[in-house]
């Protein structure tokens, strides 16, 4: 073992975490703020072409209860920066756009930290988050430069310490420059509600939501299929079978693997003036047994437990990615109106109601398909929205059944079918270019 490595590892490490992997371990923690750091190291002298991405290769954990090591090999030296945010409290570490080469998937914890995930957070920009199993101070943060045959290595000690003095080191904490995925996300898109049938003179936008994304992975298979993968590959095959009909405009809110805060997702929508909006998502749950489809739409009372508790879990992607929250409400006096919003979720069921009617026979569904929930990625007042949930990740036969394109074009067949029967109404709709 080289000097470089013994100073890195410096005890027995965990295990590898894949790109935007999540450890599904319950987070109850209270994290010390230590103050904002900027390390930036000059490069070493043989680097790649300047305009490649510095290279991210493998992650692990080291360490007990007493001390706690965080180590991510890198191909160069970068600069980072280190905070912490409460409620629930979690360490971000923020670098530059880098690329994740690392292929292992683990959920194991180890010491004070029960779960990591990294990825792409913002263009240019990537991110590490830390979730702490109680209060816990970071003592040391840095960058080793690469030695022989050694690569960089980032690595972040983290100690235990108590919550007085958390609160204490949160009120000294120098403030930290706001990052545009961190501002509060103020509505200023008037209510202008499209027809059904399209705007004048437009054929109807269908805006397709694939869930979760860059660092937030969203539920892991267990065979490990990420959410975020599975359903981007859906919704780019709806997005294509929608334009191949040649009757509607479609829009993605992401056609890649970056991170999108649930309100951009909404203002999406709602700024191109979308005559609907699908969100497509792959459930997990504790019951490996069941399996199916279903189909969610918003509403201030969750029709039973199971839906109220899946919209609290997707209500959360915002915070799995380290996105600091203010209080946000998207019920505004003056922008939403209820007359709106009451005839908007009548759309969206309609719409829910056609679809469940056209999976029935084609894909496999859970019992009592049709639901709702308090979901913030369908708040758009003026937007008729549904979430579909395409199955579940943590069924084994669902999950592999899932990655198949024989599946995956069924599912498509009768979202997009649903999609023409919810237009071919008798709503007004206007002249199509």
């Amino acid at each position: 073992m080289t000097q470089a490595q013994s100073r890195a590892d410096g005890m027995a490490v965990g295990g590898f975490v894949r790109h935007g992997a999540i450890a599904l371990a319950p987070v109850c923690l209270v994290v010390a703020v230590f103050a904002v750091l900027l390390a930036a190291l000059p490069s070493p002298p043989a680097l790649a072409a300047a305009n490649d991405l510095p290279e991210a290769s493998a992650a692990r954990l080291a360490g007990d209860q007493k001390r706690t090591r965080f180590v991510m090999d890198l191909d160069r030296s970068v600069a980072f920066r280190i905070f912490a945010l409460p409620d629930p409290y979690r360490i971000i570490v923020d670098l530059p756009e880098l690329n994740f080469t690392d292929e292992t998937v683990s959920t194991e914890a180890r010491g004070l930290v029960t779960a990591f995930r990294y990825g792409r957070f913002a263009p240019g920009k990537s991110r590490v988050v830390l979730d702490a199993d109680g209060p816990v101070k970071i003592d040391k943060a840095f960058v080793l430069e690469p030695i022989e045959d050694q690569p960089a290595r980032l690595v972040i000690d983290l100690v235990p310490t108590g919550r007085k003095q958390f609160m204490r080191d949160l009120a000294l904490a120098p403030p930290r420059p706001l990052e545009p995925a961190d501002q509060p996300q103020v509505p200023t898109i008037p209510v202008n509600p499209v027809p059904p049938g399209g705007a004048q003179g437009q054929k109807p936008l269908v805006v397709i939501d694939p869930g979760h994304g860059g660092v937030d992975p969203g539920a892991i298979g267990r065979d490990g299929t990420l959410e975020k993968e599975i359903v981007l590959e859906v919704a780019q095959r709806l997005a294509e079978e929608l334009r191949a009909l040649g009757k509607y405009r479609v829009k993605m809110t992401r056609d890649d693997d970056r991170f999108l805060r649930l309100g951009e997702r909404v203002d999406f929508a709602r700024a191109n003036r979308a005559s609907l909006f699908i969100s497509l998502h792959a459930d997990a749950i504790r019951y490996s047994s069941i399996s199916g489809a279903t189909v969610y739409t918003r509403s201030d009372r969750a029709s039973d437990a199971a839906a109220q508790l899946l919209a609290e879990r997707e209500n959360r992607a915002d915070l799995i990615a380290g996105v600091d929250l203010t209080e946000e409400t998207d019920e505004v006096a003056g922008i939403l109106f209820d007359l709106v919003r009451r005839e908007t979720r009548n759309f969206s069921a309609t719409f829910a109601r056609g679809l469940i009617d056209e999976m029935r026979g084609k894909v496999k569904l859970i019992k009592n398909p049709l639901r709702s929930a308090r979901f913030r990625v369908l708040s758009a007042p003026d937007v008729p929205s549904v979430l579909v949930e395409l199955g579940y990740l943590t069924n084994r036969r669902e999950e592999k059944t899932m990655r198949t394109q024989a599946w995956q074009q069924k599912m498509v067949g009768a979202i997009t079918t649903a999609v023409d029967g919810y237009f071919g109404r008798n709503f007004a709709a206007s002249t199509v270019q």
